[in-house]
């Protein structure tokens, strides 16, 4: 299956456990269409290729309660995904590349709507770029065919570090970075983090224009914002004003819980991955969501939002300097939540709970003696019966603890001790 154009695909996200059915969501013109076959034809089929060297091509022309609302667009143009391209180790330890911090800027009064914001747009437009993938994707009858994406990135470094969301650029197996005077450069994926749908590019240019990036936790609801990215995969430097709307919004996208920014601003399908600038003209956040409607299926305007960027600062600087975050742990399991006996009965389970679907080769699970049909108890002391509950409580530990597991196999209980080692991706090894 190919797209026109004006076809896109983005994944939806919930929140307060208010879900759509499983699949990718097609927008087209003013309407949201389920593709059946969309989620199935987005499995990558490729795991290699990686992009040429990065070489220029041409050149041109609070936390608050969770929203009620259940068609949300991550916000990314994406028509399929592919192998992963990844970063040559070339620079990366050891990387003098510096990030711009916060400078004083003069400014109008921060609360202020409507204001021409001409000034700042001149100084901070060449910071946002264009970015389009490609990737291999397989239809039911294992036929494979390239698909496009778009979003928006960042520029960190005046030597070709951008940021961008995980979401934009996941499993693609070339991308395309495109500056805002028009010149297009081949990027390689330096390093990635999912859980945080953030990733860093490189390209091999000079003398870009960094974005300053400002600090997030100052901002106040009613703050003005700029929002500048690709909406539509085709308008790339668009920029819309607004006002921050809400600080620390819990959002689930993925099953993966997030907090962040909510803004009025107007943000569309491409605009991942952009800027969300203060008044100042410095990044406070990036772009990576919108909703769509409501629980209802009633269409809703004016909500958008931006991963903040103190958050992911320190994560920024591993993926440049390591290519993965550091100290993260990663269990190697994939899991099961069954939350009513109707299900359980369904699985041939006895009791409902979190159950082991799978384990990874070599990982800490299974070096700790789990195995797939476990269904976990306890975790460190802490009692769990859902996806969520482990996460908790795996958020408490650190890398380097022991902890205790006790788990259900065949009727019987088992204990099991898991030595947690930080994830480091193969990527990244030496």
């Amino acid at each position: 299956m190919s797209y026109e154009p004006n076809d896109f695909n983005d994944r939806h996200f919930t929140t307060d456990n208010t879900s759509l059915p499983d699949g990718e969501y097609r927008y087209h013109h003013n309407s949201i269409h389920q593709d059946a076959a969309s989620g199935q034809a987005q499995q990558a089929a490729a795991s290699g290729n990686p992009p040429p060297d990065a070489n220029k091509k041409s050149s041109g022309p609070r936390r608050g309660t969770a929203l009620l609302l259940a068609g949300c667009l991550v916000l990314s143009l994406i028509g399929g995904a592919g192998g992963a391209v990844l970063a040559d180790k070339l620079g990366l330890t050891g990387s003098s590349t510096v990030l711009y911090q916060a400078v004083e800027t003069p400014a109008p009064d921060a609360s202020t709507v409507g204001y021409s914001y001409s000034d700042i747009v001149q100084r901070v437009e060449d910071s946002v770029v264009a970015i389009t993938t490609e990737s291999i994707a397989t239809s039911y009858f294992f036929r494979q065919y390239v698909t496009q994406g778009a979003g928006s990135g960042v520029v960190l470094s005046t030597d070709g570090y951008i940021v961008t969301n995980y979401h934009v650029i996941s499993g693609a197996r070339q991308i395309t970075v495109t500056l805002n005077d028009g010149a297009e450069y081949a990027a390689t994926l330096v390093g990635s983090d999912a859980a945080n749908d953030i990733a860093v590019l490189k390209v091999d240019a000079k003398d870009l224009t960094p974005a300053v990036l400002g600090d997030s936790s100052k901002l106040a609801v009613g703050d003005a914002v700029l929002a500048i990215g690709n909406p539509l995969g085709t308008l790339s430097g668009t920029v819309t004003d607004g006002i921050i709307s809400a600080l620390e919004r819990e959002v689930t996208i993925d099953g993966n819980t997030m907090t962040l920014l909510q803004t009025s601003a107007a943000v569309n399908p491409g605009n991942s991955g952009g800027g969300l600038f203060n008044a100042s003209g410095e990044l406070v956040g990036i772009v990576n969501a919108k909703s769509s409607s409501d629980s209802s299926g009633n269409a809703v305007d004016n909500i958008g939002f931006a991963i903040p960027i103190n958050s992911v600062r320190t994560i920024i600087d591993d993926l440049i300097s390591k290519g993965y975050v550091t100290g993260q742990i990663v269990l190697g399991v994939k899991l099961l939540d069954i939350t009513d006996e109707r299900t359980a009965a369904y699985y041939g389970l006895e009791r409902t709970g979190v159950y082991i679907q799978s384990v990874e080769s070599g990982s800490i699970a299974d070096l700790g003696g789990l195995q797939a049909g476990d269904c976990i108890l306890t975790f460190g002391g802490e009692t769990v019966s859902t996806t969520d509950e482990l996460k908790e409580a795996l958020a408490g530990c650190a890398v380097g603890d022991r902890v205790a597991v006790t788990v259900e196999r065949n009727g019987r209980e088992y204990s099991h001790s898991l030595l947690l080692t930080e994830y480091v991706p193969d990527s990244a090894r030496s």
